[in-house]
């Protein structure tokens, strides 16, 4: 029987989180895409409390034709980044939820750098 490549997505997710743990000082940035959309947090694994969200769901209520392609991944990144940063947090770790580090994924890293997180 063959794995879907959503079951191999999700095995890839277990060893990632093996090895990413979001602190106080440096919590983690965790990318969630959807055929449509791109969500992404801020998390402290320690107490279990998101930090900061956005996802062009929310904020293509203000924004007119905002989805999740490649410029709408760059404007959540940048939109993390400056959430996260009004709540005194510049280094994060990232994680990409078991996707691979391209289009998308990348898209919101890059948009996330420019904003001003340190990885």
């Amino acid at each position: 029987m063959a794995i879907s490549k959503n079951e191999s997505r999700l095995s890839r997710k277990v060893r990632i989180r093996r090895k990413v743990n979001g602190t106080a000082d440096r919590p983690r940035l965790v990318v969630f895409r959807s055929n449509e959309h791109i969500y992404a947090q801020v998390v402290n694994d320690e107490t279990g409390t998101t930090i900061a969200s956005i996802s062009t769901l929310s904020m293509s209520r203000s924004q007119e034709g905002l989805h999740g392609n490649k410029e709408g991944a760059a404007q959540v990144g940048r939109e993390i980044a400056r959430l996260a940063k009004e709540k005194d947090v510049t280094r994060v770790v990232f994680d990409r939820n078991g996707y691979l580090y391209h289009g998308r994924i990348k898209a919101v890293a890059d948009g996330a750098r420019e904003g001003g997180l340190e990885f």
